[in-house]
């Protein structure tokens, strides 16, 4: 099982690739070789030198792709050792073992086409219980798209007859080159979907309904006819005792309802107070779609915590995801944690919004604004709450109070939403805001 013994160290794959080259001749041995023999030789480590650069070619391009940026910058440095390429286009030291091993693998990655398969097997098995390669999540990283990278060529002439027997393989496969816009870079894998057709709901029989009728109505009580309608004098007279007292204490009740003060104490316009919400400013290291729902993103969110993070939104249809790559947002921290189609969200980023939400965009932070810094509005200097209580309902009692002045300045009820650099605004003027 891969699970077990991969994970304790990619090292067996590279093993065996290195004994299998050996094997079969791609390195030199002891045995004394002719003229022919070299220049076969030859002629196959050049092969197999060329293969490992246009690798490395196509990894880089897909990680700059991933990152909008510009691969041309890069594609001079393939010559180096494939870590140190991820590390310069990053620009973030690799310490995640696991990750590094994934490296290695891809670097090592046979080029026979049987040992491909054997490896491509071994895969498949370890993502019988993983959605991506590292981590427990749906979120990909670098580490899949690298072996996305190196399996595509690959894969894209396997046979529907091979595919089939890779079926967690073909479902990874298919994740990666939807979640990740690579700009045409690889040809997209078509995929035989089975058709699914839901069963038919089960009908019920007329004579089980006619039987379960029948055996309702025998079982209804039926009042008996001959109850006794009169109560005796002293009954009456209890009874009309209890009416008399409890018509007493409605009129008290009135009297002291009218005794209290016309105004409740402040507790519903505190309920309304923005100082209620932790809103903070964060930056969007990475945006993705959504695994299953075309209308959302999911995008990684750095508030300075030491760990992103994770925020869906229903952003697809106005910003792709580079837009919202290494922009600072305004959003909300203390909303309850809850998943939305099947991905737990963490946060609320806030959108201006036009009247008939045509146009929808992020808040603009202003650029000097400190990650993770909170938002803060005059004359509201309470303390926000650890987590909403949304049976409360307090963001929708709060939100109705927010929008950009004609200035496109975002406000609450008036006041600014305010940051050491500034006010946060909004292209968009006299904008909703949630």
């Amino acid at each position: 099982m891969i699970g077990t013994e991969y994970l304790a160290g990619l090292d067996w794959v590279v093993q065996a690739y290195l004994l299998l080259a050996r094997e079969s001749g791609d390195t030199h041995g002891p045995r004394r070789r002719n003229a022919g023999d070299q220049l076969v030789i030859s002629t196959m480590a050049s092969d197999k030198e060329g293969a490992i650069l246009q690798r490395k070619r196509t990894i880089v391009s897909a990680l700059c792709k991933s990152r909008s940026l510009d691969a041309t910058k890069f594609l001079d440095d393939v010559g180096n050792d494939l870590k140190s390429l991820c590390v310069n286009i990053t620009k973030t030291a690799y310490e995640n073992e696991e990750l590094n091993k994934w490296m290695t693998f891809a670097e090592n990655f046979p080029s026979d086409s049987e040992r491909c398969k054997t490896v491509l097997r071994q895969i498949n098995e370890y993502l019988t219980e993983y959605s991506v390669l590292v981590g427990g999540g749906y979120i990909p990283s670098d580490a899949d798209i690298i072996v996305f990278s190196t399996f595509h060529p690959y894969v894209i002439s396997l046979p529907n007859s091979d595919r089939n027997k890779l079926p967690h393989l073909m479902r990874w496969m298919d994740y990666i080159q939807s979640i990740h816009d690579f700009g045409g870079l690889f040809e997209r894998i078509v995929l035989e979907k089975a058709p699914f057709d839901p069963p038919l709901a089960k009908q019920t029989a007329k004579g089980e309904a006619d039987s379960s009728t029948k055996k309702a109505e025998s079982n209804t009580k039926k009042a008996p006819p001959n109850a006794k309608a009169a109560n005796s004098g002293a009954d009456l007279e209890k009874q009309s005792a209890a009416l008399n007292k409890q018509a007493t204490g409605k009129k008290e009740a009135a009297t002291e309802k009218k005794k209290l003060p016309e105004k409740v104490p402040d507790d519903k316009d505190k309920e309304l107070s923005v100082s209620l919400l932790k809103i903070q400013v964060g930056l969007i290291r990475k945006a993705s779609k959504h695994p299953s729902a075309d209308s959302l993103l999911v995008e990684e969110i750095d508030v300075g915590e030491g760990k992103f993070r994770q925020v869906v939104s229903g952003l697809a249809k106005y910003c792709r995801p580079d837009e919202l790559t290494n922009r600072l947002v305004a959003f909300i921290t203390n909303v309850k944690p809850g998943k939305l189609r099947d991905v737990v969200s963490e946060g609320l980023v806030l959108c201006a919004s036009n009247a008939d939400h045509t146009a929808v965009e992020p808040l603009i932070v202003p650029e000097g604004a400190k990650i993770g810094e909170c938002v803060t509005f005059s004359g509201h200097e309470g303390k926000p709450e650890d987590v909403l209580n949304p049976k409360k309902k307090q963001l929708d009692k709060i939100t109705p109070n927010l929008f950009t002045d004609d200035k496109g300045v975002a406000t609450f009820k008036g006041v600014p939403f305010m940051t050491s650099a500034g006010p946060c605004t909004s292209t968009l003027s006299n904008a909703s805001i949630k």
